[in-house]
């Protein structure tokens, strides 16, 4: 039954493909390098009833990197706020610049040494309870750890394009090189570039988003992933929010000024 079952698929496919170059011309399966021809197909093939693996027949526009770093702190705090804030949850996200799919994870929780003991605010916004820190790694021991993950992933690699992604610029601009400078520890060089997917997303869909990723969400039609303020999870909306924006045709590009 294999034989028939493949020859029935093949027959299928075939069907798909002719009934989309009918709706589309045939210049659909053309290479396609230009962002608002690859909207347009996308749109089509939607709105003609094929559905996400139909449409994503259709390829992105080449990206400028090969591998986008998707990452999002969640750090100590309070109401009013106190100081110096520390990094306790410490998420990456190896996005795939061609594919838009998640490759690899990088997820630590750290334990806060200035002020170790999280306030009820904090757990309240960030879900994130004392065990889960307590008896964690230090920062110092989770940016050694990042730099071994980088290595293994082959983003040190100087002929590999790698960027981080961020929502919003206080991440990289203000959070990480402010306690690093506190704790008298180096800043790697590929922490100081990024992209900042709020520009990104301004840019392709011509209004600010005043309220992060749930605005971003709502523009794009997307469900919300997991709990607002986890870090693993709002990683993966932003992943998900820049797949859909590349769907779209949009390239990302840096955003940050390297420092």
């Amino acid at each position: 039954m294999l034989a028939p079952l493949q020859t029935g698929a093949a027959r299928f496919s075939s069907y798909l493909l002719s009934r989309a170059r009918k709706v589309l011309g045939s210049h659909l399966f053309s290479p396609c390098g230009v962002p608002e021809f690859c909207s347009v197909s996308t749109r089509k093939l939607a709105a003609h009833g094929f559905g996400a693996a139909m449409a994503a027949m259709v390829p992105f526009p080449p990206q400028r990197y090969h591998y986008f770093l998707v990452l999002d702190f969640e750090a100590t705090c309070d109401k009013p706020q106190i100081h110096p804030q520390e990094i306790i949850e410490f998420p990456i996200l190896k996005l795939n610049g061609r594919t838009m799919e998640i490759e690899s994870t990088f997820h630590m929780y750290v334990q806060p040494v200035v002020h170790p003991q999280l306030t009820p605010f904090c757990t309240e916004l960030t879900g994130i309870i004392q065990a889960m820190v307590d008896g964690q790694p230090s920062l110092q021991q989770v940016l050694e750890r990042v730099d071994e993950w980088m290595a293994k992933e082959g983003l040190l690699d100087p002929n590999v394009k790698s960027i981080f992604v961020t929502c919003g610029d206080w991440d990289l601009k203000v959070m990480l090189p402010g306690q690093c400078h506190y704790l008298g520890l180096p800043v790697a060089d590929y922490f100081k570039q990024w992209i900042n997917l709020k520009k990104a997303y301004s840019f392709a869909m011509g209004c600010w988003p005043k309220n992060g990723l749930l605005d971003m969400n709502k523009g794009l039609s997307l469900q919300h992933i997991g709990r607002p303020h986890s870090g693993i999870d709002d990683c993966k909306n932003i992943a998900n929010i820049m797949k859909t924006l590349a769907y779209r045709g949009f390239i990302f590009k840096q955003t940050s000024k390297p420092f």
